[in-house]
């Protein structure tokens, strides 16, 4: 017999606002000049968003999931539908041995010329030498750029609420945590960057060291794709977010689902003074424990630009770094032998098909 469900903990002190505290907080985005002769249209529509706020409408549009779920007639967000369909489509692409090979390119650094500090990142730079090393290896090339969340209107990643850590059926593939408008946590760019990842067959990613660790764009993303690496792909089964069904469900025992698992990946992670290879040991090992594979040895890079020289001169350093610059062009040729092996299915990953007797 399956031991009983854990109980659910509660006791946090409740984050909710009062009338007035909401409101005052949702027009402080409008100090602008130019909306004070929209003042009573905008009272009214901070009245509206108090309404969606105070019954805590998540998802104001749903739908019956309808036939393939485990509960047909639960309702769910036409958001997280559209989003499943197009991860279900950017799977197809992927195993599809007619279409091309495809390369999903990542610049982590949140740095842009278009806001402030207003120069572009190595990073960026180094994403440009890659591309063009991949493109001329027959390869399609998708280039997710990190620095938009910093630089772009309404490019937002929310963070992760950790609900795997719960229990894994409570964390659903696709994210269904956002868009949740009560709570005006919209934009989240996740439902667009996980049919990228999905549609690969070789993952890149050119980042610096911020701090002896990741960027905060690239966290944001590792984070979110937690669902991605054993999440349920039915939320009929938790009827949304109920905690104690998600307990149940593990303790009868969970299969954790690899939906990222096959695609080959390189790491490049840049430096000034400390971190880089912590760092690249960190990717790379987030990526291998959801059962990515290395391309390579020469896909794994962990370098300094300019060590321990002024910053202001990076950008000179780079310039005169040749062996970096060629470096990454390795890195993405041996990315593409990779790509195209698994894309071909000719790659082999020794001890692919055995079955772990642990589980995260």
């Amino acid at each position: 017999m399956a031991a009983e469900p854990p109980e659910v903990r509660k006791g946090m002190p409740s984050p909710r606002l009062d009338e007035a505290t909401f409101k005052a907080r949702f027009l402080s985005r409008y100090p602008d000049p130019a909306f004070d002769p929209l003042r009573d249209e905008l009272d009214r529509i901070a009245a509206a968003a108090w309404d969606a706020y105070s019954h805590e409408r998540k998802a104001p549009k749903t739908r019956p999931a309808g036939p393939g779920y485990a509960d047909p007639t639960y309702d769910l967000a036409e958001d997280w539908i559209a989003a499943k369909a197009a991860v279900d489509a950017a799977q197809a692409r992927h195993e599809d041995a007619d279409g091309p090979c495809r390369v999903l390119l990542i610049n982590g650094s949140s740095r842009s010329e278009h806001t402030c500090p207003g120069e572009m990142s190595k990073s960026w730079r180094l994403a440009q030498i890659a591309r063009q090393a991949l493109e001329g290896q027959d390869i399609v090339v998708e280039i997710l750029d990190l620095s938009r969340l910093a630089s772009e209107f309404g490019r937002e990643i929310h963070p992760c609420k950790a609900c795997f850590s719960t229990a894994p059926a409570l964390c659903h593939w696709p994210c269904s945590c956002y868009p949740n408008y009560s709570l005006g946590q919209v934009h989240d760019w996740m439902n667009d960057i996980y049919p990228l990842w999905v549609e690969a067959h070789g993952i890149m990613i050119i980042t610096p060291v911020n701090w002896y660790q990741v960027t905060s764009p690239v966290k944001l993303m590792m984070d979110r794709l937690v669902c991605a690496d054993g999440g349920n792909p039915d939320p009929t089964l938790t009827h949304g977010k109920h905690a104690n069904e998600a307990k149940a469900i593990e303790m009868r025992g969970w299969d954790y689902p690899k939906h990222l698992d096959g695609r080959v990946f390189s790491v490049v992670v840049h430096g000034d003074v400390e971190g880089a290879e912590n760092v690249r040991r960190s990717l790379s090992d987030w990526l291998r424990f959801m059962d990515l594979a290395p391309a390579g040895i020469n896909a794994e890079i962990d370098r300094y630009i300019g060590y321990w020289k002024p910053y202001a001169t990076g950008h000179d350093e780079l310039d005169a770094d040749q062996a970096m610059q060629d470096e990454v062009r390795n890195a993405a040729l041996t990315l593409a032998q990779a790509a195209h092996a698994k894309h071909a299915g000719k790659l082999l990953q020794a001890g692919q098909n055995l079955s772990p007797p642990r589980q995260k």
